[in-house]
């Protein structure tokens, strides 16, 4: 088996052929920088990762985008590796160059049980990225209305936060004309009133069956 494809055989799960060739590659980065616990995290196998980690390999380390295993297992939905490396300590608000968090990604995909798993372990549920997007500007742009109202369920969630175009989750919402995501976040204290840096209103940017929808809200 050569050097490269032993990451694609941890990507698959090929227990057995990983363990063979274990000992000469378990530190040895890829092309992109990625270890064969970032593979074997991104293909959901628990078991293959929880070897990795037994056999001393670290359980937070970066590719080149300073992704981590948490990170692309979050991404994938992968909940039973996501639950493993937490429990094995890894950072839950480690954050990639793009300043975007496992939590983020969870969101951003609409994965609710790896969302909930990662705000029970302590992640940052206001967190922004270097957009100034936090998970529930992610969530809402997508129209992710469980994780939206898992979100606004959280205490201490922030819902008015702007991004850096000055667009809150709601601008966002009405911007994809996500209604029931829209009505949720009003009902939760969004602000109709608040300017982004085009000097546009949450309302300005939907249509108009939700304008009405939004604005029957708070009569």
């Amino acid at each position: 088996m050569s050097i490269g494809s032993i990451y694609e055989a941890a990507y698959k799960g090929d227990y057995n052929q990983v363990k063979l060739k274990l000992d000469d590659v378990l530190i040895s980065p890829d092309e992109n920088q990625r270890l064969l616990i970032h593979w074997a995290a991104l293909g959901g196998h628990e078991n293959l990762v929880d070897l990795l980690i037994d056999r001393g390999s670290p359980v937070d380390p970066t590719d080149d985008t300073n992704s981590s295993p948490l990170m692309l297992a979050s991404s994938a939905g992968r909940v039973e590796v996501v639950k493993l490396l937490l429990d094995k300590g890894a950072d839950v608000n480690k954050k990639t160059k793009r300043g975007q968090s496992s939590l983020h990604y969870a969101c951003s995909k609409g994965h609710i049980q790896v969302a909930k798993l990662l705000i029970s372990y302590e992640a940052n549920i206001n967190d922004t990225d270097i957009l100034g997007a936090t998970p529930l500007h992610r969530a809402a742009a997508q129209g992710r209305n469980n994780i939206v109202e898992l979100l606004l369920s959280s205490p201490g969630i922030q819902v008015n936060t702007p991004d850096s175009t000055g667009s809150t989750p709601l601008h966002a919402a009405c911007e994809e004309d996500r209604e029931s995501v829209a009505c949720m976040l009003v009902k939760a204290g969004a602000m109709m009133d608040l300017l982004n840096r085009e000097k546009k209103l949450p309302i300005d940017l939907c249509s108009v069956k939700l304008k009405k929808m939004l604005t029957t809200l708070l009569e």
